[in-house]
């Protein structure tokens, strides 16, 4: 390999590397004992968008997802209503650490999931994501949203 090609490489590594630990508001990071996932993320953080939410949509990529933000810590329980997908649902507190995971959400069921209390993001991901990453109690998720009290801030290097 010759040393620009080597060069080309190297800097490409690089920032891949420098984008993955980079926050963005189109983004989420998680991380636990397991590793770290990204997810490409919609954010939901006012009354009308929570409450629509992923209704209606017959698909999402496999890396995608929406974060729901709330203005404080509070009990919550989603259904999933008009929701065509399965999902996963990831409850976490105003830390960042997630304190419940609820797998394979059924479709158009209306029943009730409960969070629990204390719960400010919620990020719905395609079921099965959360086992097959091993995202559970105790992983951490790094988003702009995420204020003063972030277990794993922006500003946190990986």
């Amino acid at each position: 390999m010759t040393r620009t090609a080597l060069f080309s490489f190297l800097t490409t590594i690089a920032t891949a590397t420098a984008a993955f630990s980079a926050c963005s508001e189109t983004h989420v990071d998680l991380k636990g004992d397991w590793g770290q996932a990204r997810f490409m993320v919609e954010v939901a953080d006012d009354p009308a968008e929570r409450s629509q939410g992923l209704m209606n949509r017959e698909n999402m990529a496999r890396s995608a997802g929406m974060l729901f933000v709330y203005e404080f810590p509070q009990r919550v329980a989603f259904w999933m209503r008009n929701t065509l997908i399965p999902l996963d649902m990831i409850f976490l507190d105003d830390t960042g650490t997630v304190q419940r995971v609820h797998e394979n959400a059924i479709p158009l069921d209306e029943t009730a999931i409960p969070g629990g209390d204390n719960i400010q993001y919620v990020l719905e991901i395609n079921a099965g994501l959360a086992a097959l990453y091993g995202i559970d109690e105790g992983t951490v998720l790094r988003h702009p949203s995420i204020g003063e009290n972030a277990v794993w801030g922006c500003k946190d290097e990986n």
